[in-house]
């Protein structure tokens, strides 16, 4: 699954949110969106799966344009994983997972068979076999978002859309949480908002702030002093995690003198 962003600009009442953005994330990337609050990021991913409509540009998955699919065909190309998608109703997990079945089911079917073993194969994935008669609003934090993954799993899509799939959530459960994600080998567009969990699982950074894309690259070519200065206003020290030879991001506190950075 492909996804390319042309020349797209969004806004609200003549106030620019975004402004002409343009990226293309290839198959099987694991690309993150990172960004002051503020900055545009969840706009960005809503104008994609299709909540709002941009004011100019266009955006096509497989060379499709979004706005010519309906929002079940579109539920077929693209599962969405976003901070509020839980909600407040006390179903049971299966129940929470089998309404991802929604885009391969008519309006007044039942439940397959076919439906509960991939709603049961997705609990297996993300550790919760043994939690499918649960109530939902009796798991922790941790353990309902990765109900939602699995939720977003039995969609069957090879394309993954996440607005900070880890917020609120400690730091076990975020690193479960993103070693499942990664584990699933597919396409992934996430809004994230630690930054070392960033550049351990991205493949590909975009940086945005004000609406515009800053830079776009693997996480060394993003992950910048100058840029954490002149986007974010702190100052870092980079170093490589002897575990992951990934980029390690250390912050700086402003009241601390430090001769070079």
């Amino acid at each position: 699954m492909k996804l390319k962003v042309e020349d797209l600009s969004f806004k609200v009442e003549n106030i620019e949110i975004l402004n002409e953005i343009n990226l293309s994330i290839d198959n099987g990337e694991f690309v993150g969106i990172i960004g002051p609050n503020g900055s545009g990021k969840s706009t960005l991913l809503k104008n994609i799966y299709n909540t709002i409509t941009p004011t100019s540009g266009s955006i096509f998955v497989d060379n499709i344009p979004i706005s010519s699919l309906s929002s079940k065909e579109l539920a077929k190309k693209i599962s969405t994983l976003t901070q509020h998608s839980g909600g407040d109703f006390d179903f049971s997990i299966l129940d929470i997972v089998l309404m991802g079945r929604y885009a391969h089911s008519s309006m007044f079917s039942s439940t397959s068979k076919n439906d509960l073993e991939i709603a049961k194969e997705a609990l297996v994935k993300v550790g919760l076999s043994h939690f499918e008669n649960r109530s939902f609003l009796t798991l922790s934090g941790g353990e309902q978002q990765r109900v939602m993954i699995a939720r977003a799993i039995v969609g069957e899509n090879d394309f993954f859309i996440l607005d900070e799939p880890t917020n609120h959530l400690d730091i076990r459960y975020q690193l479960e949480v993103m070693d499942i994600l990664k584990s699933l080998e597919i396409t992934i567009f996430s809004a994230i908002h630690d930054m070392n969990i960033a550049s351990t699982y991205c493949d590909k950074l975009v940086l945005i702030n004000h609406g515009k894309i800053v830079a776009i690259g693997t996480p060394i070519e993003v992950l910048t002093e100058e840029n954490f200065n002149n986007v974010f206003g702190v100052k870092v020290y980079l170093s490589e995690n002897p575990y992951t030879n990934k980029l390690a991001i250390n912050y700086i506190p402003k009241n601390l003198k430090v001769e070079s950075v």
